[in-house]
């Protein structure tokens, strides 16, 4: 990979204040003829130009570490002080977190993929909360004649952070570039359940059972207890995840969506055993519920169950990032290994070929305009929506913020 040359910090665009006005007839703003009227499913073919690949950004040194975790609490009036706190853990890597270096492989190898099916589409790369920003990223292919954009973000499921945040990022760069009314930006679907995402988990725990074989763990169903593990968010958000009228109840789809891939998973893996869903990286006041158990909560409890090992599978992130690296790698082993279990975390999509084929497949469904019937999906959730629903995933903070690719609010 070529060098990175860093550029000096510069702060994260504002907030829009609008989203851009809607066409006469449209019910979704700036998007293309295939979605404006707001069908969950976009069954016309588009002629995209490019793709706008969403990543949450992270911090390439120590300089950079306190600047990036005031761009992703912006708005909550968080001290200094207290973002230290967190800022140990990029800090104990050297201030660098790796979500940059893996989100320019991922545009690298779905560059690649692109290409080696003939489709002349260049990928721009842009982050939430670092340098390149969305808006940069949304510049550069306005810049080389690019006008109609399909969207895809580096997280699977459903939630405001996950999803929303991303449509709102895009109505963000829309208006700090001044290019409303000039281009037109769908997003792929959440793809949760897509084989090119669920493949690699599938792989990966067959390659952790071989390794805890090596430890000396065959007894599956007695000793083994597997731990699915996402990031945790507030209960009122996960409740409010989805669209409302599909009514998924306590944690919304978001919860929904992980349970369903998760047994998706253990049934394609036919072992029998003990699952459960966990959750990590919790932040905020003590006093605001989030998704429980904890994972280090959950662990705790294997040894009085007769637990021997565990597999920890990170099945709520695409890629190493921070909070795998730090929050599995380091704290969750450490857990473990306090509790005398023999401990295997599996790997994460990253740039494994089903993940990147799958991403491109997205792109190619809506190329093409392929049927909802038709698409690929391995839960009864899916295939998800092509257009958000009204009022999915609302913020209960913030409420309803100005988004794209979807119906507002």
């Amino acid at each position: 990979m070529a060098e990175i040359i860093r550029e000096p910090f510069r702060p994260k665009p504002p907030r829009a204040e609008a989203a851009p006005d809607c066409a006469p007839g449209c019910r979704v703003p700036a998007a293309t003829a295939a979605t404006c009227a707001g069908e969950p499913h976009a069954t016309e073919a588009v002629a995209y130009d490019g793709v706008l690949l969403l990543g949450f950004g992270g911090p390439e040194g120590q300089d950079d570490v306190i600047p990036f975790l005031r761009n992703v609490t912006a708005g909550r009036g968080i001290p200094d002080e207290r973002l230290e706190e967190v800022a140990h853990h990029y800090r104990h890597f050297g201030g660098v977190s790796p979500i940059n270096d893996q989100n320019r492989a991922l545009k690298a190898a779905l560059d690649a993929e692109l290409a080696r099916r003939g489709r002349d589409i260049p990928v721009y790369w842009g982050n939430r909360n670092w340098m390149p920003y969305v808006a940069d990223a949304l510049g550069d292919a306005h810049s080389a004649g690019h006008r109609r954009l399909l969207a895809i973000a580096t997280s699977a499921y459903s939630s405001y952070s996950s999803c929303r945040q991303y449509r709102e990022d895009l109505a963000d760069a829309v208006a700090a570039t001044g290019l409303a009314g000039e281009v037109e930006i769908d997003k792929v679907r959440q793809f949760f359940d897509h084989p090119g995402f669920v493949t690699p988990f599938v792989e990966g725990i067959r390659a952790g059972i071989d390794a805890l074989a090596e430890r000396g763990i065959t007894d599956l169903a007695g000793e083994v207890e597997v731990l699915f593990s996402t990031h945790s968010i507030p209960d009122a958000d996960a409740d409010r995840s989805g669209p409302p009228e599909r009514a998924f109840g306590a944690g919304g789809a978001y919860v929904a969506q992980h349970t369903a891939v998760a047994a998706q998973i253990m049934s394609q893996l036919g072992i029998d055993s003990s699952w459960q869903l966990v959750f990590q990286s919790r932040s905020g006041p003590p006093q605001v519920p989030w998704l429980e158990p904890d994972i280090n909560d959950a662990l705790r409890e294997l040894p009085a169950r007769g637990r021997r090992a565990v597999l920890i599978v990170p099945l709520g992130f695409v890629s190493d990032h921070m909070e795998v690296l730090w929050d599995l790698d380091t704290e969750a082993l450490e857990t473990a290994e306090e509790l005398g279990l023999v401990a295997v975390r599996t790997a994460t999509p990253g740039t494994h070929p089903a993940y990147v084929a799958g991403l491109v497949d997205l792109i190619e469904e809506r190329l093409a305009g392929t049927p909802a019937d038709e698409r690929p999906h391995l839960t009864d959730l899916g295939p998800w929506y092509d257009v958000c629903r009204p009022g999915c995933c609302e913020n209960k903070r913030l409420g309803f913020q100005p988004a794209l690719a979807g119906i507002a609010p």
